[in-house]
């Protein structure tokens, strides 16, 4: 019998990307206008977040890119 994983999609808002991130609004705008950091997701006519998974694994890149140096 193959059980199938349930993955829970988490959206972050934006105060809340912030806080986890340490980075500032404009900052982060940058980044993802380079492609550095994962775009929001549309939830809304005027309302976005971000995928709780893709933040993170961009934070672990980032710990990971500032060990090596």
């Amino acid at each position: 019998m193959v059980q199938e994983l349930k993955v829970t999609l988490v959206i972050l808002r934006l105060k809340q990307v912030l806080a986890r991130t340490g980075i500032s609004r404009s900052f982060m705008y940058q980044k993802m206008a380079e492609g550095l950091f994962p775009p929001p997701v549309r939830l809304g006519a005027r309302a976005v977040g971000w995928v709780e998974s893709e933040v993170e694994a961009w934070l672990a890149a980032q710990v990971k890119k500032s060990r090596r140096a």
